[in-house]
């Protein structure tokens, strides 16, 4: 019988956009429990550790160097009957810690009939036929964006920026401009749909410019920006500040010059997220990930649609008809975490201000719990659950216990916990925080466990 506590030896992918060397937490990560041959280079990208069975990069057992995918596949317990009925004898998610040195690709993920159809095409580009949907908690600042803004910031933008407008033309800008004006925030469904066709036509235009224009366009753009300094595009709209908006727009121009993501961005939220903070991004959602270091969890897929900010495969005209082109502040986006109930803190825990935080989508592949222990001694007892969990420990030395087997958690260490073990967090150290990603399927109607 495998016993329900596996340590896991998990790999590091090596993107252009990760932070270099040291300075990478998916390499320090990594480096903790290293794969035959693995050191860190100073001048080398670290972008993420992959924690789960996604074939791409799957995880393995310290011990035997078996993967994780085989030893859930041998020992069914592990995963609870109803997650192997339902996810056909795989992890529901993938776990990952991303290091951005500088910006992803703007991208969306396919939702579930456009990825079967997508990868039915073309597997090569899309290598799986999952949907995607995923949650991103900083772990240091972050900053990205993600999802359509407000019609009228958009609508502000094309009034103040010259180089945007002239990109896409005026003709284009005063349909838009006519079509939203006075309904922007309406409610009503036909003035929501008008208000979709509008921004999907004007987003449409952008994407599909010509090379030479965007390249003439983007360089007009950084003269615009820094001639008008803090009062570049209106002061910035109604939620940006014009500096930060041309720090930005200078920042982004530097890592992709002339890129067509430069004009993409006055489409999109430009989000901020401080240490523990959370969004959550649907499948469908247009985002860019553009500095920090975040915990990510999403259903078990490897498929990006990408447009901008990345050398690599393209697929302008799937993106633009799959998006959604909801738009809302980010502050709709933004997660509201909460007490997770299900955990037993010891008076050390509790007299020390020791929290169990819950981040949870509205999906049933995954949630997040995070763990701060706050002083030596500390315990955390998570209850028995009907799904399997992956855990990471991002700072401090402690132990984890499952019955009588543990094992030290040190910054980097990755332990596997299959389905109904009582598990024991206990710090040994002034600070000790965890990650917990876990899948346990719950009745949506009554909030009852199906157990």
């Amino acid at each position: 019988m495998q016993v329900p506590l596996i340590r896991l030896q998990c790999g590091a992918n090596c993107y252009d956009w990760g932070k270099k060397g040291q300075s990478s937490a998916a390499a320090k990560f990594a480096a903790a429990t290293p794969a035959d041959g693995f050191t860190i280079k100073d001048d080398k990208p670290y972008a993420e550790l992959w924690m789960g069975t996604h074939p791409s990069n799957p995880s393995k057992d310290v011990q035997t160097q078996r993967t994780l995918l085989d030893l859930v596949q041998e020992n069914q317990a592990l995963m609870g009957t109803e997650i192997n009925e339902k996810f056909g004898h795989k992890l529901p998610f993938l776990f990952k810690v991303l290091s951005i040195g500088k910006a992803l690709s703007i991208q969306a993920h396919p939702n579930k009939r456009l990825a079967e159809q997508l990868h039915a095409k073309d597997s090569k580009n899309y290598p799986d036929d999952n949907h995607k949907p995923e949650m991103t908690i900083a772990i240091t600042p972050f900053d990205g964006l993600c999802g359509f803004r407000p019609l009228a910031e958009i609508s502000h933008f094309f009034s103040t920026v010259q180089a945007l407008r002239k990109l896409v033309g005026e003709k284009a800008v005063d349909e838009f401009q006519s079509a939203v004006k006075g309904k922007e925030t309406s409610e009503k469904k036909a003035d929501e749909e008008t208000n979709k066709k509008a921004l999907q036509k004007l987003f449409g235009i952008l994407m599909n410019s010509q090379k030479e224009d965007v390249e003439r366009a983007s360089k007009e753009l950084i003269a615009e920006a820094e001639k008008n300094g803090a009062e570049f595009a209106g002061n910035g709209g109604p939620s940006n500040d014009g500096q930060e908006l041309v720090d930005l727009v200078v920042r982004l121009d530097k890592q992709f010059p002339g890129d067509i993501g430069l004009f993409v961005l006055f489409f999109l939220n430009y989000v901020k997220l401080e240490v523990g903070e959370a969004m959550f991004l649907k499948a469908d959602d247009i985002h860019a990930y553009l500095s920090g270091d975040i915990i990510e969890c999403m259903a078990a897929s490897d498929n990006v649609v990408r447009a901008g900010f990345t050398p690599k495969f393209k697929d302008v005209d799937t993106l633009i008809s799959m998006l959604t082109y909801s738009y809302a502040p980010i502050s709709e986006q933004k997660m509201d975490p909460v007490d997770y109930p299900y955990v037993t803190l010891n008076a050390t825990a509790y007299s020390s201000g020791s929290e169990a935080t819950l981040y949870d989508p509205p999906i049933e592949e995954f949630s997040v719990v995070k763990t701060d222990l706050k002083k030596r001694g500390a315990k955390a007892t998570f209850e028995q659950i009907a799904g399997p969990s992956i855990f990471i420990c991002t700072s401090g030395h402690g132990k984890i216990s499952v019955g009588p087997t543990s094992g030290e958690v040190k910054p980097g260490h990755v332990y596997f916990v299959g389905a109904t073990a009582e598990v024991v967090l206990e710090s040994e150290d002034t600070e000790f925080t965890t990650f917990k990603a876990f899948c346990e399927l719950h009745d949506k109607e009554d909030g009852k466990e199906k157990l």
